[in-house]
């Protein structure tokens, strides 16, 4: 029997369709709640057993960077830690505080211009779930908006993992046995080789059983050259490395080929955001930001114990990139609690390279050499 996306919809359930959103309980049209900065929001709490099956938000706040500051957490069962923590902008595919249109089949940004975020991930519970919304910004939050529309069950199967996702950044430095040179392409000399996962940007380490559904990834890429020869490796129950599932480059994992920069969005993969191709303009190779995802809906990576999920930055980990990441996964419980989560101040997004820091690294370069007639690609 057919397995994808619509094959159970004509299934009859023996459940209750059931909301909770923010909608004006004395009937008027303030159909939002407010969240005062340093406050934390309870959005949902539901007992007994059910599946949470779509959420939508939408959110006025004078803080530019409330889709980096509002925190999103998730809790089952009534573990005392949650399953979900990240910036809300970054759990649903926004990255670096931004708005965009986003388009995916478990996530969405809308618009108008990304501002409508969509998830559609189910979201299991035997014994009760909790969402919490915490305002770490700087500003109230004026209007928040939202949907979350779940089914009740009398029980949940024993085999539906939790949903669990996790924010992680990361800048990172050339760790390479060539110390501390950005090898990429060769640059410099050959490249080095790399048999580990040991400095590798990580996406999650899980514990217990369940399998790995996804990642969105965010890079902001502080050099023209090419960010993406970074190998993905999956290294399942404390296996040694190469592991499970090793890969081949950035753009390989993410299901595109030789050094994309353009916008691409498949249900299941793509490129959301691409610095070389806003309002259709080429720039300066891939400096900038770029937001890749890709939904293992298919094909889940399985563990039975435990999971490491990781990335290179550049190859043989050569590169110094600013990274963040949520990874998705679902998985027995009770889960091992996350690492602390960056502060507000960790969290801001490092400014975007423009032309004027270009001018003033050239400058440099020529100063180097002795000033005078230095045109740029001389050796």
């Amino acid at each position: 029997m057919s397995q994808g996306p619509l094959s159970s919809l004509a299934q009859i359930v023996d459940a209750k369709s059931k909301r909770i959103s923010s909608y004006d309980r004395a009937g008027g049209n303030g159909d939002n709640i407010q969240i005062p900065k340093g406050q934390t929001a309870t959005i949902a709490e539901i007992e007994g057993a059910g599946i949470v099956k779509h959420i939508w938000i939408t959110i006025s706040c004078g803080d530019p960077l409330h889709r980096r500051n509002l925190v999103l957490r998730a809790y089952w069962d009534g573990q005392e830690h949650p399953s979900i923590e990240a910036p809300i902008g970054d759990f649903f595919g926004q990255g670096w505080g931004m708005e965009y249109n986003f388009i995916s089949l478990p996530l969405a940004a809308a618009p108008a211009n990304g501002k409508a975020l969509v998830c559609y991930f189910p979201m299991p519970f035997g014994k009760g779930a909790k969402f919490t919304v915490e305002n770490q910004g700087t500003a109230d939050v004026d209007a928040f908006y939202y949907y979350l529309d779940y089914e009740e069950h009398a029980s949940i199967p024993d085999d539906m993992g939790r949903f669990h996702a996790w924010y992680h950044q990361e800048t990172t430095t050339p760790e390479s046995d060539m110390g501390d040179v950005e090898n990429e392409w060769t640059i410099f000399g050959p490249f080095a080789n790399n048999p580990s996962d040991q400095f590798n940007y990580l996406f999650c380490e899980p514990e217990g059983k369940g399998h790995f559904v996804g990642v969105n990834y965010y890079i902001n890429c502080p050099t023209p050259v090419w960010y993406g020869e970074g190998d993905d490796m999956f290294l399942v129950d404390g296996e040694p490395w190469p592991g499970s599932a090793h890969g081949t480059g950035t753009e390989d994992y993410f299901n595109q080929s030789w050094c994309p920069d353009e916008h691409y969005c498949h249900p299941y993969f793509g490129t959301a955001r691409a610095p070389g191709r806003l309002n259709d303009s080429p720039r300066f190779g891939w400096l900038g930001r770029t937001h890749v995802y890709r939904f293992h809906l298919e094909d889940p990576i399985r563990f039975t114990k435990s999971l490491r999920a990781s990335i290179e930055h550049g190859h043989a980990n050569c590169l110094t990139v600013d990274l963040a990441s949520v990874a998705y996964w679902y998985q027995t419980t009770p889960s091992k609690p996350f690492p602390p989560l960056p502060s507000v101040a960790e969290r801001a997004p490092r400014p975007e390279i423009g032309a004027v820091d270009v001018h003033r690294w050239r400058d440099a370069w020529r100063q180097s050499r002795g000033g005078g007639l230095q045109y740029g690609n001389e050796r």
